[in-house]
């Protein structure tokens, strides 16, 4: 072994002390993250923003930014309510752990075990499918699959209707071989949660999670919330403006996405996280096992497409990669108006948090990884000017293509004197998990309306061939989208399938699923 002169040891000592204060300073202090937030304000267009940063576990950042509202210009505050929309997932993971430290059921307990009325499209898939399963986007099932039941409004579908029509949804992959996000399966595993337990899914997150965390401000779900005197209005952007909008989805859709919260309570939640489920004072307490702790961040289905020197992962109600040499779990959700971000480096006992009232995701990310390039040691990055460019070039891209659709339109119209009949195309309509469309005349103009999501409705134009655009009346959606008619031997309309228009469209509008036939309704 080779040991170090006095004069080399105070050598190497320096250099390492300037290597630990080099790397330190880049650390945003406080006053840094006030001007990293103010600036995405601006550059993204979005009213409010709500910031928490949790180090060695104390809350050294906790701040509001902006507005809550365009409508009231009230100041976002750190007990500022937002949905934390798919950041729920967590919850509803690790009350299903609970439950599992409980023994009252396993993570691979077949989920007819507990809802016998559960199917799916395939026989064999539905007498394997676990708990496990509807954890980890794994099912066979598109992106966002079924989702048009829950979105983009409160759809009179319930959760029985719901469990039900998953027999109708085809998939697109084989059973557990391949990662699509899906928001469905979390819906069923809160009423496994629900079942198990004798109490509501909102009633168990409420006293067995929520409670006893201290987390004193925030509810299961909007609905539940007891004073909303200090919450957010969502905000979409159209054309170069910010609309706010209303809620995304009713009471069913609560275990994938429902809970609303702030900074200085989801702060304690992190903690707890940071901390495998432990809390208190002195962390005597614990939410869950060390055990369940472990498979919550276990990699269960890898998500293709990622950094091949690293790893991405989907666990249980986690992402889960490595940055950096950084073991990372994070989590988005997004509703309408409204997107979040909660991220964790356990091992730097490292959580930050971001709440904004406009669905730019790019905002939330120039927020988080410019924070947490200082912890990393990341020089040289303008996470905005990255993001922000990203965000223009996207966006150009999509505008050019739906401006085209409409220049088509108008260029169809102009040499085409014959318009088809709307007649031919009207009439109620039905698909099997969605439920009825009815197309008929109003004011002259060919007019879409789904039965079970009210936001869906607006003018239809004729396009080409038996193609139709809708128009939706809710300009915030920015889901216009393509209605392709097929005829029978009469050129009357018998079915027709349906396609977004834009690329940029939220997944969740899965319009591609759909395959409406004519129904004998009157």
């Amino acid at each position: 072994m080779q040991f170090l002169s006095p004069f080399k040891f105070k050598i190497a000592a320096i250099l390492l002390l300037f290597c630990y204060v080099n790397l330190q300073a880049q650390v945003l202090s406080s006053k840094q993250i006030d001007s990293l937030v103010e600036k995405t304000l601006t550059t993204f267009n979005v009213p409010g923003i709500a910031v928490s940063v949790i180090k060695d576990n104390k809350i050294i950042h906790l701040k509001g930014y902006g507005v809550r509202s365009i409508k009231t210009n009230r100041k976002v505050d750190e007990n500022t309510l937002f949905g934390v929309a798919s950041n729920t997932k967590a919850f509803t993971a690790a009350a299903l752990g609970m439950l599992v430290d409980e023994k009252k059921i396993t993570w691979d307990t077949k989920v007819t075990d507990v809802i016998p009325e559960f199917k799916m499209y395939d026989a064999y898939v539905t007498s394997e499918f676990t708990i496990r399963d509807l954890l980890t986007h794994r099912s066979g099932l598109g992106l966002g699959a079924g989702d048009l039941m829950i979105w983009p409004d409160s759809s009179t579908v319930d959760k029985k209707q719901l469990i039900h029509n998953l027999r109708y949804l085809k998939p697109v992959s084989s059973f557990r071989t391949k990662y699509d996000y899906d928001n469905l399966m979390y819906i069923v595993a809160g009423d496994i949660v629900a079942r198990v337990s004798g109490i509501t899914y909102e009633d168990f997150i409420e006293s067995r999670i929520i409670k006893p965390l201290g987390m004193t401000k925030t509810a299961a779900s909007w609905y539940r919330l007891k004073d909303k005197s200090n919450i957010i209005d969502g905000h979409a952007p159209y054309e170069g403006k910010l609309l706010p909008v209303g809620l995304s989805f009713g009471e069913i859709a609560n275990a994938a996405g429902g809970i609303y919260s702030n900074v200085t309570d989801m702060s304690k939640w992190v903690m707890a996280m940071i901390n495998g489920g432990k809390y208190g004072e002195n962390l005597d307490k614990k939410l869950f096992s060390p055990s369940v702790a472990k498979e919550l961040w276990t990699p269960q289905t890898i998500i293709a497409g990622g950094n091949p020197a690293s790893f991405s992962s989907y666990g249980l109600g986690w992402f889960l990669s490595n940055v950096n040499g950084n073991f990372q779990a994070t989590h988005t959700g997004g509703l309408s108006g409204i997107v979040t971000q909660v991220t964790i480096l356990p091992d730097l006992k490292l959580g930050i948090i971001v709440l904004t009232n406009q669905q730019s995701g790019a905002a939330f990310n120039a927020i988080t990884n410019s924070i947490k390039d200082g912890y990393l040691g990341i020089k040289g990055q303008d996470r905005i000017k990255t993001y922000n460019d990203n965000r223009l070039r996207n966006e150009k891209q999509a505008n050019e293509l739906v401006a085209k659709v409409w220049a088509d339109i108008e260029s169809q119209q102009k040499v085409n004197s014959i318009k088809p009949e709307i007649k031919n195309y009207s009439g109620i309509f039905h698909d099997a998990w969605f439920g009825d469309v009815t197309i008929n005349e109003q004011n002259g103009k060919m007019h879409f309306q789904a039965k079970n999501s009210p936001k869906l409705k607006g003018d239809m134009t004729y396009y080409k061939g038996n193609t139709f655009i809708v128009k939706w009346y809710d300009r915030s959606l920015d889901a216009d989208a393509f209605v392709n008619f097929s005829l029978d031997n009469n050129a009357i309309a018998d079915g027709f399938k349906m396609e977004a228009i834009s690329p940029l469209t939220d997944f969740s509008f899965d319009f591609q699923d759909l395959d409406f036939k004519k129904s004998d309704k009157k």
